[in-house]
């Protein structure tokens, strides 16, 4: 069966569609575009793609079988392919999907075009402005070092690698992407530090950083819209392009606390530095007696990192792909801190946050 794409301009693939970046960039484009799905869990109903074929990015046969469903149903002509599949894992723990996934996974998907002989006219990747290395004071550019410091970066930073070398005559564009977040959290980090101040865990006043650092974020519907524009863009964009996605207003963490806590308790929220030698000790105790209904969040790993600040320069996109972020995390924080009020507990199951055994209302 071929799947007629008169009514659109032409077929976008997209790994990972069934994921929260993915659902929302369906959505976004699926009117304009014929959307076909690339993901081992089904998209949800209310997306309505023209198609969703089982893929696993980890199977060299899988995905030979995906893409020939692909010509065969559409076509061989692709207006892109925008790959998200990725393996995450906040513990920082090794795990073969790292490789077999995210590295190798983008390998297999680019083999198989070629394989194919898509005429495909751009492919988009999601990588990590955690690949990048901030300047001294705090500055990233596409002209930054890489440093990836744990195993999620480091895959991001081979996968990279992978499509400079492998991409052959696809024009590929990479979007090393901030923390994601909308009106009912999805950032871990931030959503973790709202948990424990909203239940006013001791962990909630420390901090073993330079509290006037923080880390850039990028709301989930701005970054919808940027890769809307790298598709619609796509003729004027070089063959091998690079952009930092981000807010370029970044809430320090000592702001964030004191925003968090008056928006939970009415009042200020301090936090206390402490020695990171103190901070890891209590992490690695903590973490050794948390269980699975319980478990630690922060990891001692996470320590050496607590004095990073990432401020990303977003000039570049804001030049060639007409992007900018429409949206605040100053300006978010109270619907986020509001969902966890008036819902908590959908505010955890959302966030997937071990449920506390008690969700009475804050004093």
């Amino acid at each position: 069966m071929t799947f007629s794409t008169s009514h659109t301009q032409g077929t976008l693939l997209i790994t990972g569609a069934s994921g929260l970046i993915g659902s929302r960039i369906s959505q976004l484009l699926k009117d304009d575009y014929t959307i076909v799905s690339l993901d081992v869990v089904p998209p949800n109903a209310s997306t309505s793609l023209a198609r969703h074929i089982d893929t696993d990015l980890t199977n060299d046969r899988s995905v030979r079988e995906a893409l020939a469903l692909v010509k065969s149903e559409f076509s061989d002509q692709l207006v892109s392919v925008i790959h998200l599949a990725a393996y995450y894992d906040f513990s920082g723990e090794p795990s073969p999907l790292y490789d077999e996934l995210t590295v190798e996974g983008t390998r297999r998907l680019l083999h198989g075009l070629h394989e194919h002989h898509f005429n495909c006219q751009q492919f988009v990747f999601s990588s990590s402005l955690l690949v990048m290395k901030p300047n001294s004071e705090g500055h990233l550019s596409e002209f930054s070092e890489t440093d990836a410091e744990w195993a999620y970066p480091q895959s991001k930073l081979e996968a990279e690698q992978v499509i400079k070398a492998e991409r052959g005559d696809i024009p590929s564009v990479i979007l090393r992407i901030a923390g994601v977040y909308d009106e009912q959290g999805h950032s871990l980090p931030i959503c973790q530090q709202i948990a424990r101040i909203y239940k006013k865990r001791l962990e909630s006043f420390v901090f073993p950083g330079d509290t006037s650092h923080g880390q850039a974020l990028v709301h989930l519907d701005d970054l919808a819209v940027c890769f809307r524009q790298v598709v619609e863009r796509r003729a004027v964009l070089g063959d091998d392009e690079l952009f930092l996605i981000a807010e370029p207003d970044v809430m320090s963490y000592d702001e964030l606390q004191d925003r968090i806590g008056e928006l939970v308790h009415g009042h200020e929220w301090p936090a206390i530095r402490i020695p990171k030698v103190v901070a890891k000790a209590g992490a690695y105790v903590k973490d050794k007696m948390a269980n699975e209904d319980d478990p630690s969040f922060i990891k001692p790993w996470m320590i050496d990192l607590a004095d990073a600040h990432y401020a990303a320069n977003i000039t570049h996109a804001q030049t060639k792909l007409a992007w900018e972020p429409q949206h605040r995390l100053r300006d978010t924080l109270p619907s986020i801190t509001e969902f966890l009020k008036q819902e908590p507990e959908a505010f955890y199951e959302t966030n997937k946050l071990p449920m506390p055994e008690t969700l009475a209302s804050p004093q």
